[in-house]
């Protein structure tokens, strides 16, 4: 038999469900599907289920990936979430090569597809495929990767960094009903079949071929495609698999081992050597006839390769021409603001922000963060004294814009504000605990939050960020604009101390914003003067005791859904665990505020919860 291919020997048996998603078989290894406007599984996992979820993923470790905190990293998720969840006690530690790990991800639905997001800088020598298929191991696809990136197939700019959406899926209400919590990502291996892989995560054959959409017993999988795994339960550690080094030496102590079941070991894994280099040399082929005739025209400068070895993202240096073209010579149409422009640049759209020559903090500290939920800078350009600064497009402007705009329905659902939210504190997150130094952002507020064409939420304007050692203060000597005042915390205002609760306290104010739609500092219609949302909000709850009965006066009224037949759903419940939330991070003592890992922990179950429960028509 083909090891290529894993026959299924099963029956069918007749189910009512319909199946989460159509496993994409050895498709999803080729690069031609990038075009196609038809849903596909072979691109990436379709939206039928919750809008955003947990998620796990297998992966398996390999050179330069071979560490909790490097996987991590590779994968833009929490190590201390991958380090509990697979029994590892010590991030920095260099595991087995090959050894399973179970990665945790925030999966969510943008547009027609799931995905978890990362990015990846771009290494020499190399293309989406070896990307997607080595780098990824499958968790992402050569079409996806182009689809979602600048750059084409075959010309990679090295040291650039690319948008690497992984795959992964949300259960579907009906599968959340009949238990199912999470769906895992598994990779396939040479040795897998649908029996092993139920048997190791204790789920049905049967559930577990039809939740990927199999239909006769002709169907095969392959290697280096995946499956989803219904679970009812997070996965476990004890179901991963580790390679056994000692596994030919005590073949070797075994007095009972046969010379026919050595014969055709030997036999057995030789052949598949065989085609694994088979496999291999069929990868590099295709890479190699895709760059065939290309000429190269310079060697990697000594200071990209610094950047790579230091995980600093190179940037592209764009000519003046080439920004002078993209925005039609800087006219008055692509103008987005008294200093930013919108352009197109080989058929992605950016925005090139003109700036003076105090532009090196912000491209510095953009150069060592990589987050989707932080504004991508592809590139800078010099020119005449101006420095000009490109960033990716954001389709939906700020969120200031998107809150204010009466017209907009999309503004109208919890869903949308909620996943807002936690992609903000995402972000926050991302900048307090996972880049050293730690980063303070100090001018959180809903005109610094950009939003995209999904309605993703990124954090822009580093302008104003400092660097701190974690758990030390630092009086800090720059201050922020008037307009920012509501989103002050007390001891910046009081002493200029600055330390990651002072992000807390704005962010406290920005969830106050997307619950109520009224600004940091608004007027008052009664008498004209400003009111400041948080101390209005602390005000009207006052000491907690009437909170449900009070909180109905704070929500925005066009979250007031009402039912088909006419009466106003009660969403109090909604509401108040997340105004509780923003006092959590309003208190006027720094070390009384929550930490972003517990607002992120928070947000994801309110989310989870709001999506599961009598709120799912709000999505």
């Amino acid at each position: 038999m083909n090891p290529f291919l894993f026959l299924f020997p099963f029956l069918f048996l007749a189910h009512e469900s319909v199946s989460q998603q159509t496993y994409s078989g050895n498709h999803i290894l080729e690069c031609n599907n990038s075009n196609t406007t038809e849903l596909t599984s072979e691109f990436l996992y379709t939206c039928n289920g919750i809008q955003s979820c947990s998620s796990f993923l297998i992966f398996r470790t390999q050179p330069l990936y071979n560490k909790v905190f490097t996987i991590s990293k590779l994968m833009s998720t929490d190590p201390t979430n991958v380090a509990r969840i697979n029994g590892i006690t010590d991030s920095a530690e260099n595991l087995p090569l090959n050894k399973e790990l179970i990665i945790p991800v925030t999966c969510s639905c943008s547009g027609k597809y799931y995905r978890a997001n990362t990015s990846f800088v771009i290494p020499i020598n190399t293309n989406y495929f070896t990307i997607a298929n080595f780098t990824f191991q499958g968790l992402t696809t050569c079409d996806s990767l182009q689809k979602n990136n600048i750059y084409k197939e075959n010309d990679l700019q090295v040291g650039g960094k690319i948008r690497v959406p992984l795959r992964c899926a949300c259960p579907t209400v009906n599968q959340t009903m009949s238990g199912i919590r999470f769906l895992l990502t598994y990779l396939i291996t040479w040795e897998d079949s649908i029996k092993k892989i139920s048997k190791r995560f204790d789920v049905k054959f049967q559930d577990l071929v039809l939740e990927n959409g199999f239909s006769s017993v002709k169907d095969l999988i392959f290697p280096f495609t995946t499956l989803l795994v219904p679970l009812s339960t997070e996965p476990l550690s004890s179901q991963t698999r580790t390679p056994n080094r000692n596994r030919n030496q005590n073949q070797n102590r075994n007095p009972k081992l046969s010379k026919k079941g050595i014969i055709i070991g030997t036999i057995s894994g030789g052949f598949l050597a065989i085609l694994s280099g088979v496999f291999v040399i069929c990868l590099v082929s295709k890479r190699k006839r895709a760059n065939k005739g290309k000429i190269v025209k310079w060697e990697l400068p000594k200071d990209i390769q610094l950047g790579i070895a230091s995980v600093d993202q190179v940037l592209k240096i764009y000519k003046f021409e080439e920004l002078d073209e993209a925005t039609d010579g800087f006219t008055l149409e692509k103008r987005l603001s008294a200093s930013v422009y919108k352009g197109s640049i080989k058929g992605r759209k950016v925005a090139i922000k003109q700036t003076g020559t105090h532009a090196n903090k912000e491209v510095k500290i953009l150069q060592k963060i990589n987050h989707f939920n932080l504004i991508g800078l592809y590139g800078v350009c010099e020119h005449d004294k101006s420095c000009y600064l490109v960033y990716e497009f954001m389709e939906n402007g700020s969120l200031n814009e998107w809150l204010q705009d009466l017209r907009c329905q999309e503004s109208q659902t919890w869903n949308n504000r909620l996943r807002i939210a936690l992609d903000v504190a995402k972000g926050l997150q991302y900048l307090h605990n996972f880049v050293n130094p730690t980063y303070v952002h100090k001018d959180i507020n809903t005109s610094n939050i950009l939003l995209t064409k999904d309605l993703r939420a990124k954090i822009s304007k580093f302008g104003l960020a400092k660097s701190i050692e974690k758990g030390k203060n630092v009086n800090s000597s720059v201050k922020c604009r008037f307009e920012s005042k509501g989103y002050l915390a007390p001891e910046y205002l009081e002493a200029g101390f600055v330390t990651t609760k002072t992000d807390v306290y704005a962010f406290g104010v920005v969830l106050l914003e997307l619950i109520t739609g009224k600004k940091a500092v608004y007027e008052n219609d009664d008498d004209g003067g400003q009111v400041m949302l948080c101390e209005e909000v602390i005000s009207i709850m006052g000491d907690g005791n009437n909170a449900k009965s009070t909180v109905n006066y704070i929500i925005d009224p066009r979250l007031k859904a009402r039912h088909s037949l006419g009466f106003v759903i009660d969403q109090d419940e909604l509401a108040l665990r997340l105004v509780k939330l923003s006092i959590g991070c309003l208190e006027s003592e720094p070390s009384k505020r929550l930490s972003m890992n517990e607002i992120v922990s928070t947000l994801m179950i309110i989310h989870m919860d709001a999506q599961s429960s009598d709120t799912l028509f709000l999505v």
